[in-house]
C-alpha cells in the first residue's frame, strides 16, 4: 500500500475475484487489470440499469421492473437469435425486390428503343399495312 495508493474499487475485489474463479477453469490465472476490469464492468452495468430503473415514474421498484430492465443482460442468445432470424428476412426481402427489379427491367422498358420494343413492332407493322391499302 505505500508503493501504490490501492485504486477504490466500487466492490470488493476479493469477492469478485472469488465469483470469477469459481467460474473460471482451475487453470487460469486472472491477471490484477482483468480483476479490476471486471469489477468496473459490474458496477456500470449496475448504473445502467439503474438508470433504466430511474426511467419509471413510480416511486417504488418492483421485481418486475427489474425483470424487464436486466432483460438486455440475462437474455443476450435470445436477442442474438433474433437479428440473425431478422437479418436472414431482410436478406430474403432484398433478394426479392432484386428479382422483382429484374422482372420490371425484363419486361417494363424504360427507355424508348423502338428496335427492342414488342409494341412498336406491332404498331410500326399496323402502319406499313395501312398505308400499303
Amino acid at each position: 500500500m505505500t508503493e501504490k495508493v490501492k485504486k477504490k474499487l466500487p466492490f470488493a475485489k476479493e469477492e469478485v475475484v472469488r465469483l470469477m474463479r469459481k467460474n473460471l477453469d482451475d487453470d487460469k490465472q486472472i491477471q490484477d487489470r482483468v480483476k479490476e476490469g471486471m469489477n468496473h464492468f459490474l458496477y456500470m452495468i449496475l448504473v445502467n440499469v439503474c438508470k433504466q430503473l430511474n426511467d419509471y415514474p413510480y416511486t417504488t421498484i418492483d421485481y418486475e421492473m427489474f425483470k424487464e430492465s436486466i432483460y438486455p443482460y440475462t437474455n443476450i442468445t435470445r436477442i442474438n437469435e433474433e437479428k440473425e432470424m431478422i437479418l436472414l428476412h431482410l436478406d430474403a426481402i432484398k433478394a426479392d425486390c432484386d428479382a422483382l427489379a429484374m422482372d420490371v427491367e425484363k419486361t417494363l422498358k424504360l427507355k424508348d428503343d423502338a428496335e427492342d420494343d414488342v409494341f412498336a413492332f406491332f404498331a410500326s407493322k399496323e402502319d406499313e399495312e395501312t398505308e400499303e391499302e
